[in-house]
């Protein structure tokens, strides 16, 4: 799922996770791919990898770490996270 979010540095597309089972259960990473430039994060795979709850991109398939937005194949590329919980039966992002 992606949202809209208004930010101090402007709008941003964010991509939501809702991951049963796993740590905070719920993740919120930039929805742009840093490698195509495309807006398709939130329609990623979600899977496991080193015992790390990943998405990989459905264009080239690099993994981001959905706790702090690490490329797992280049340390160097980092999508931008927001804390995201719930609150009663809404999802509140701090932008």
């Amino acid at each position: 799922m992606a949202a809209w979010l208004d930010t101090p540095e402007g709008p941003a597309q964010v991509a939501l996770f809702y991951v049963p089972g796993h740590g905070h259960e719920l993740y919120a990473l930039d929805h742009r791919d840093p490698f195509s430039g495309a807006y398709v994060i939130a329609r990623g795979i979600v899977g496991d990898l080193q015992g790390k709850p990943v998405v990989a991109s459905p264009l080239y398939k690099q993994h981001f770490r959905l706790e702090d937005g690490l490329c797992v194949e280049d340390d160097t590329i980092r999508l931008r996270t927001w804390q995201v919980r719930f609150q009663g039966e809404e999802v509140w992002i701090k932008g």
